[in-house]
This record gives structure tokens, sequence and C-alpha cells, in this order.
């Protein structure tokens, strides 16, 4: 980074000083986006000029990220076209201009965020007021205009153009553009295995030192990276210093120890035995870019290199650039209309623009191969549909934040996307008739794909799962295109959750008075009000195996595909067994923070989402979270641990005593289910009913004040007890070493704020278990204080005898014997009897329960407890602490969101819907991977099903997880399916099974064989597994057995469904 980009930042960094930013709203894009270029968002005024389906699209994106205003400007007249793609206009607005529709819709997505109409023509010094000008739907000439002015007084500007499936954004954010966050990734930060100093050749003072991590994690950093040493107590002069990497292996890296100023020529002297034992971190230091960009004039005859998908790129991208040049000049011929849909005059006289174009600027060798995509260009670029306008507006957006922010790398400069795979291949197989405007408000979506493929998607019986952002994202996309609005199609969409305010920076169909309502119910509603003919059916159950009664044979039967809109793995796994068992589309998509994919999946040509899977993800080892932490996450799960145990555990454990109608059925049918933790479990009830049970505020101080000294003090002098500092292993290496960090005990202070705060922490949150009165603001300064010199603490005194396991064997074995050996050889059975008889009678109890608090990551009280625990054995441990919103992330398992990749995603896999119903070959579908902040996109054809081959009679028999044996005449008999078999597959039925219940074999009794050979099959289930089949249930599973007739070696077949009734 250059001395004046260096400075740049800091000036940036000092003006967004003291801006607030409500957590509470933005918590999931805080993770994306961070504190500090949220602030700069919130300093930044936008001005959107064109409010059509792209414009509102990203207006909508924008508002919800949390700029500092927005202000819209379209004085056109919305019209009938509009309807298919700007989900805030509708039938009762045509003829009212654009902007003055949409402001009011779009002020009540963020109420930090106020939207303004400007009306009239722009002048050019009005620009001056804004951070980011964006330009939608603007002629060439007037954009020229425009960008030159804004780059030359240091606004950035950005265009873009929506023509039927294809769309262009153009970036110029100055000369001298600065990037905070190159690629969003998280900093990379390992532990030190070793440091070696590389002696220099000619005796004089070192210049690099090789850099070494743990063996088990990689450090994740390429050449040319800034790490940041600490926690090193020999090495102490590399403490907190910069260094650039040369990166050796996955798990080394060299630096250079002159890197930061010579500071190691005039200090290394000073240390001249320093030699590296154990410990410290390296914690990369994202660094800032300079990025120059050139004006629209510039490079609209010389655009560079295109961002565009990767598998587009090259002159077809090229093409692109010169196709919408050409459809301006045709619009300027023409006094602003386009070509008409269908007409293929009018897509020749664009390719002959273009060629002309093309001859001037030689940008593609030969435009003759590309001649049918700019014909296709031409066709549909009267047409615009919500999925193109959501992928768009997505990017667009996200753009617009960089601009805003300085976070992650903009497009530089141009950028084309287009999904012709949804159109035919021959440009003339739709006429002008086909795609004639019907007067309806699909007809923009006609123009494109004809109105035979718009009657398809009127009738479309689909069902969405999931209502959060996603889902919200989809339900609008396809309530603009028209799925479901035929007489008798449906859209079903279910949702258990309900709103809460954080959803609301990405959800956008909820509100604040949507609050505490079903996300499914809400949705719905929300969608029928942008097209009152879209038919949607709200549900609020989990789609599992325990509702198949609900959702069930004919409820999957009727449906032309499904749609998950799902935050875990295990739901997606479940619905994508449904889809296959009913040979059923699925249409899956996901994000990460910037990043986003889609996945179609499409009975018989592609694979199944299950087909292949992720890793699972790693476990903490036992042994690492209770004694050996080196990572921040380990110690947040142990705080989230000890969270649990304290206010949820042990509150449920007394509970149950106090409900209990006596102690003797207390012990018989509760303890007796915990029996390898029943002392403990005793021990805590004991202490939070009799020992500890607090009167007053003040003796939940003194119980917090004991915690301390217990956690992290007692408990790691013990530890240290069992294994001193010199202690080694078997092999003679030492025991403290690699990953295995002693701890330091720590002397409460109450001065030191960590500690006050871990004080009131579990203090206040006792008092609400209890139903205590927490002190005043004014008080409970004093009140703390006074209790926690009056608390007594006793000297610590080691045991003997304990056991301490310190392998992760150890921990394991220790886990499984339930209780932990903390006394010598205590009896079990009697020291439970003794707690038991100290408890309070049941009787005396009534009214005296103890309130369980479920965690919940989004109450600050329960984070502040999680995060002060967390802290504080971090910093026995000599881990780096983490403030209040990253212990939240990590403890919480956030999901990094934000709205731009949702709508990226959604529009991404809507357009899929298109090559589905017209059931296009697998070569036209596409999974897409894609990352704003990059940024990259690119698509590639799904894997297809994998087949298993069988050999049957000498030939081949060739099957998929999408085959299976179908039966469907309900009355066949045993014996014709037997026959069946033989006949169809040339395979002896050796084995007929239905879940643990064997209905036929080979070897069964000659009598039964005999009864059940003339018995419908349905009839044979029901007899032998003594169970009435499910009401609704159409088809039952069975597995089968075959051999081969000739050989008589086993037969791999897929699995028989058997019809049950017509």
């Amino acid at each position: 980074m250059t001395e004046k980009a260096s400075e740049k930042m800091d000036i940036a960094s000092n003006e967004n000083e003291g801006v607030d930013v409500d957590e509470s709203l933005y918590s999931r894009q805080l993770y994306v986006m961070g504190h500090e270029a949220q602030r700069r968002m919130a300093k930044s005024d936008v001005l959107i000029v064109g409010l059509n389906g792209l414009g509102v699209e990203t207006a909508k994106n924008v508002i919800l990220a949390g700029v500092k205003s927005v202000t819209l400007h379209d004085d056109t007249l919305a019209t009938m076209n509009d309807l298919a793609s700007q989900f805030y206009v509708s039938e009762s607005d045509l003829g009212v201009p654009r902007a003055e529709i949409s402001a009011p819709r779009l002020a009540e997505l963020n109420p930090y965020v106020p939207v303004s109409v400007l009306t009239g023509d722009i002048q050019l010094e009005t620009l001056k007021n804004f951070t980011v000008v964006v330009l939608i739907e603007i002629p060439l000439v007037e954009q020229l205009l425009i960008a030159q002015y804004c780059h030359e007084n240091g606004i950035a500007i950005i265009t873009s153009d929506v023509r039927g499936v294809f769309s262009t954004i153009f970036c110029d954010f100055g000369e001298a553009f600065i990037v905070s966050d190159v690629d969003g990734e998280p900093a990379a930060s390992s532990m030190i295995a070793t440091i070696t100093v590389i002696d220099d050749e000619g005796g004089g003072v070192p210049k690099q030192a090789l850099v070494s991590v743990l063996e088990e994690t990689r450090h994740s950093l390429s050449t040319g990276d800034v790490v940041k040493l600490s926690g090193l107590k020999e090495l102490t002069h590399f403490n907190n210093k910069e260094f650039e990497v040369v990166v050796k292996d996955p798990y080394s890296f060299e630096i250079s120890l002159d890197h930061v100023g010579g500071w190691m020529s005039k200090e290394a002297t000073l240390y001249p035995h320093s030699q590296y034992v154990q410990g410290g971190y390296i914690n990369q230091v994202k660094q800032s870019r300079e990025i120059h960009f050139k004006s629209m004039q510039e490079t609209i005859a010389s655009p560079g290199e295109i961002v565009c998908d990767f598998v587009k790129a090259g002159d077809r991208v090229m093409t692109l650039h010169l196709g919408f040049q050409a459809l301006q000049q045709y619009k300027a011929l023409y006094g602003g209309n386009l070509p008409q849909p269908g007409n293929m005059n009018h897509a020749n006289e664009v390719f002959q623009l273009a060629s002309k174009l093309n001859d001037e600027q030689k940008l593609v060798e030969d435009l003759s191969p590309f001649e049918v995509l700019l014909q296709q260009l031409a066709l549909g670029s009267s047409g615009l549909i919500s999925p193109i306008c959501a992928l768009t507006g997505g990017i667009l957006a996200q753009e617009v934040l960089k601009a805003c922010s300085g976070k992650f790398m903009p497009i530089k400069q141009w950028f084309y996307f287009d999904a012709t795979e949804t159109l035919p291949e021959d440009p003339t197989s739709l006429s002008i008739d086909d795609v004639a405007p019907r007067g309806c408000r699909y007809d923009s979506q006609i123009a494109i794909y004809g109105k035979d493929v718009q009657d398809k998607i009127n009738s479309l019986n689909t069902f969405l799962v999931g209502a959060g952002a996603i889902g919200c994202e989809m339900i609008k996309n396809w309530a603009l295109m028209g799925i479901s609005t035929a007489p008798g199609a449906n859209t079903h969409v279910t949702d258990m959750d309900l709103i809460e305010k954080s959803n609301l920076s990405r959800q956008f169909l909820f509100r604040n008075k949507d609050i505490n309502c079903l996300k499914s119910t809400t949705a719905v509603n929300a969608a029928k009000a942008m097209n009152s003919s879209f038919s949607a059916v709200s549900y609020e159950s989990k789609v599992a195996p325990e509702t198949e009664s609900f959702f069930n044979d004919q409820f999957y039967e009727s449906l032309d595909f499904v749609c998950t809109a799902l935050d875990n793995v295990e739901a997606r796994l479940y619905i994508d067994q449904r889809c296959l068992f009913y040979n059923k589309p699925m249409l899956e998509s996901g994000t990460l923070g910037t990043k986003g994919h889609t996945q179609v999946v499409v009975p018989h040509l592609t694979e199944n989402y299950g087909a292949t899977r992720d890793p699972p993800e790693k476990s903490i080892p036992v042994c690492t979270l209770k004694h050996f932490p080196n990572l921040i996450e380990h110690t947040l799960q142990w705080a989230r641990e000890f969270f649990e145990e304290v206010f949820k555990q042990t509150a449920d454990d007394c509970g149950y005593y106090i409900n209990s109608p006596s102690l003797e059925e207390f012990q018989t049918t509760y303890l007796a289910n915990q029996q390898n933790m029943k002392l403990s479990t005793l021990k805590r009830m004991h202490d939070a009913l009799v020992t500890s049970r607090p009167d007053n505020y003040s003796h939940c101080v003194s119980w917090a004040r004991l915690k301390f000294e217990d956690l992290f003090s007692n408990n790691l002098l013990q530890l240290l007890h069992n294994f001193p500092l010199d202690r080694v292993n078997a092999n003679g290496t030492p025991f403290w070493g690699g990953a295995k960090k002693p701890p330091t005990p720590i002397k409460f202070d109450i001065e030191d704020p960590l500690h006050y705060s871990f004080i009131q922490a579990l203090s206040n949150l006792r008092a609400s278990s209890y139903g205590v009165e927490v002190p005043g603001h004014d008080e409970i300064d004093v009140v703390i204080r006074d209790a926690v010199a009056a608390t007594v603490v006793m000297p610590f005194q080691p045991k003997e005898g304990v056991k301490i396991a310190s392998t992760e064997e150890e921990a394991k074995a220790e886990n499984g014997n339930g209780e932990s050996s903390s006394g010598g050889m205590e009896d079990i059975d009697s020291s439970c009897n003794q707690l038991l008889s100290a408890l309070p009678p049941i009787s005396d109890l009534s009214g005296k329960g103890i309130t369980s608090i479920d965690f919940d990551k989004d109450i600050d009280a329960h984070m502040l407890v999680v995060s002060c625990v967390s802290n504080l054995r971090a910093r026995n441990y000599s881990i780096p602490e983490a403030d209040l919103h990253t212990s939240r992330g990590i403890a919480g398992k956030i999901t990094p969101a934000i709205a731009t990749t949702t709508a990226l995603v959604t529009g991404a896999i809507c357009l899929e819907i298109f090559k589905i119903i017209q059931k296009f070959p697998v070569t036209k579908l596409f999974n897409s991977f894609n990352n704003l902040a990059l940024p990259m996109f690119t698509t590639m054809e799904p894997e297809p099903p994998k087949v298993t081959e069988t050999i049957v009679c000498g030939k081949a028999l060739k099957w998929t997880p999408w085959d299976r044996v179908d039966i469907q005449n309900p009355d066949m008999t045993l014996k014709e399916l037997i026959d069946y078999m033989d006949n169809e597959y040339q395979v002896e039925l050796t084995m007929l099974s239905s879940g643990v219940s064997i209905l036929y074999s080979d070897f069964m009794n000659r009598k039964k064989m005999a009864e059940r050979m003339n018995m419908k099959i349905k009839d044979v289930v029901a007899s032998v597994t003594k169970k009435d089949l499910v009401e609704g249930q159409k088809y039952i599973i069975l597995e089968m057995i075959t051999n081969d007739k000739e050989t008589d070696e086993e037969v791999e077949l897929p699995y028989l469904r058997f019809k049950l009734y017509e």
C-alpha cells in the first residue's frame, strides 16, 4: 500500500468514528461488511436514476444495507411492462411516475435510511451532493456526459442496463480508489510451532526467520501477505511487529527481519541469546490497495478485461459489449424504440450496427460466429424479467456498497451477463405472434419466452421450504413471473420460524410490525400484494419424517418442483430424499456472506443433492476444550458449556426436583436415568438450592466472585500441580509444548474492566434466574464493590489423587465414566444419599423455583456472560481475546449474510425454472458459484447421476439413484410379483421385506409361503407388520434380495416402490 493510500485510509477511519451502528438490525451483515465499512456506508448518499425492475431491486438492496440516504429519480410513467419485474408497481399504479410509486414503499425497508425523490431534469451540479450515482436504462449519450462529470469531480458512477436475458454494469470509482479488503476472507490466524532465525552467511545481523505453524493447521497465507506476531515470551522483540511473508509450504513461511524499517538491526543485539521456546500467534494484517479507474469515454472503445462468467470470457463477452452499444444506436435511430420481439429484420439490423462498431473498435476478429447471440439480444431487448433484475440488482447493489465503503474489490470496469441457455437455440422459433403482447402483466416476460412458456409458468405447482432471506426473494420472483396464477395451481410455503429484528436487514418482505409473526404467512401475504393472482398457501410445519402424513404422497405428486431455502444441511438432505422418491426437480441455493451457490437437480439428468457432501465440521477435541485450549473458538465453546451447565441444566435439574411428587419419584424417574452423572448433578443442585442460593444481589456477587476464583485460578493451579512446567513425556519431550500451552492463573482485580464485567454479567443473570432485584444504575457499582470486598476467598490447596486427562483418549474415557475423580476413592452412592438428604424438602420449595435460561446469541446479557468467561480463559492461556461482536458470531455460529448475495442466487436459480419447464437437456442446466467480494462468477453443467451396473443373465442392467422397480398394480399378489421379477428382470426373488419385517424368503416355512403366495402384497404387509397403513399413504417401499437365474449369484437392484391404491 502506498503512503498516500495509507493516509487516505486513516482519514476515512477518523471521519467515521462516532457513527452508531445498530447491531441488532445489521447483526448478520456486520459479519460480512464489518463495523468500519458499515460506518462508511452510513455516511454515504446514493442517487439512483431509473426505477424499472433493476432500479427498484438495486434500491431495495442498498437501503437494506444501511447507507445514509437514497434519492430516486425517474419521471417515467409506470406501464403494463413494469409489472413483470418492478415489485412495487401494481395495476392501480399504472400512469404514475415510477420513482413516486417506489419511494414510500422503499422507505419502509429501513428506518435509518431516508428515501427522497428528485424530479425534473438532473443538473450536473446536483450530483456533487452524492457519494455514488447509479444510472439505469439511460441513453448512452447521457451516460457519457454524467459519467465524465462524476469522474472529474470524484463521484463514484455506476451505470447498468438489462435487456431480456442480458445485462451490463459499468463502474468508475475515480482515479485513486482505496480498497480496504480485496477478497473478503477473514484474516488468517495460526498458533506458532517454531521460529528459526536464519543466520546471515557473512556473520552479520540475521535477515530472515522461518516461522512454522502447528501441523494440524495450515497458515492459509500467500507470498506478499503481511502478518503481525504476538504472544511470544522469549523473542519479545518480535511481538506486535508486522512482517511480509514468503510462503515456503502450507505450514511455514519466511519473514524479512528488516521489513519494518531496520528495527531488527538496532534491537536484535539486545537479545543475542533469545531462542524461540513456545507459544505465540501469527495474525494476518489485511492490506489496502489503490485502484485506478478510467472514465467511461476512455473504456467504451477499449474495455480491457471484462468481468463475466468464466466460461463465457473472450470474444463472446466482447461481442456483448458491442451489442449493447448497437442497441443504444438502434434506439437513437428509431426514436427510442427497441427492436420488436420476434422481428428478425430488426434483429439483423442490430447485428449490422454491431459489425460496424467492431470495424471501428476492432474488439472481435470475426463477429459472424456470434450472429445468433446478437439476434437473441435484440429480439428480447424490450423484455424485462424478475430473475435477471434480481441477479443483476444483487451485483449492482454490491458495487454501490463497495463504492461507499471501500470494502471488497470492485468490478473493473465492465461486467456482462447472459442467460441464453434459457432460450431456444433457433431465434426464429418464436414468431412475432408468439411473443406479441397480450395486454397482461406478463407481457414483458412473454416478449422473451413466448405465450406457451408463460402458460406453463402460470400452471406450476411448487413447494418452497423456508421463508427466510432466500425464501422472501424467491417468492417475490415467483409472484412476478406468474408462477401458480392459473386456476388450480398453488405454491406451498412452509417455515416454523417467527420474524426477529435481525431478519429485517435481509428479508425484505418483513417490517417492524411483523416481528414475532410467522415468516411463512407474512411472506405469502406480501407476495400476494405484489400479484393478486398469485395463489399461495402458508404452513408452519417442519418438513421431516414426523410430518409425512401431512406432506404426503398426494402432496408431493401434485408438485412440479421443490425449492429449498434452508439454513441446514440435514433438512436439505431429507428433502433431497423426498425428491428422489417422487422424481421431482429440486432447486437448491445458499449463501455465505458474499459467496453464493446454486444447484439444479433434475430427475435422471443430474445427480441428486446428497450425492456429494462437504466433509463434516471438525469438532474440538474434549481434551483441548477442557484443559489445553489454544484458539478463541476453544474458549468460547467452553464458555457456552459453562453457561449451559450453570444457567440451564442446573435450573432444569432443580425444577424437576421441585415439581416431583416425592423424593422417591425424583430418584427413580430422574436420577436413575443419569446414573453416571448423578453425583455431579446433586452437587450442582445442592449448591443452587442450599449453599449458594441468593437472598439478595450481594449474594449473587459473592457467588460470582468465588466462581472467578475457581474457573480462572484454582482449577488451573490444580492443572499445573498435576502437570508442572518442567514435566516431560515418556519420550523425553516437554509436556508443555506444541498445541499445549501452560496456563497462567489470574489474580482477581476489581479495577480490571474484564474482571469487573465478569462479576456484573454473572451476578445480573443469576439474579434474573432467582428473581432477585438488581440494584439501579446509581448504586450497583457500590453494591458490587462492597460484596466483592466482603467475600471470603480461601487460599488454594492442591488436591492429591485428582486425575486430569492429558490426551484425547483419556478425556473420552473420563467422559464415558461420567463422574470425574475429584476426591480420592469417594463412594458415589453414599455421597449421593448425603446430598439428597441435605436438599430442602420438596414441600418447602413451592414457589421457589429457579428460572431456566436458554442461551440466545442475540440477547446481550447472555453474550456478556459467554464473552467474559471466554476472554478470561483466553487470558489464562495467552490466547488473543475477542470483542463481543466477534464472540457472538463464533459462539452463536452466526452465518454471515447480506441481501445482495441473496438476490443474486435467487435470480440465478429462478432462471433454471425456464429450462426445466421447456425440458432442455442437461447441457443447458447450470450450477453456479459466485463471490461478490472478488468479484467472481462461474457456472458449470451439473454432474450426471451415478450409474450402477448389474450383470443379469450375461447382460448389463444400468440404473441410477433416480430409478426403482415401480409396481403400479395395487392388487398384485406375492406370486405375481415373483413372476414379474422373473419375466421383466430375469431374476429370482429370494427375499422381500418391509422395514425389519420379512414378507417372503425362499427359506421360510412352506405352509406360510403357500398362504401368502396368493395374498395381495399390501395384505401381506399388513398381516406381517401388524401395522395399519398410514391414512393417505399411497406407496410403500419394499426391499428385495434377488439372484441371477443363470448363475444364482446375488444381483443388486434398486428398491421396489409399491402402489397401494389408484
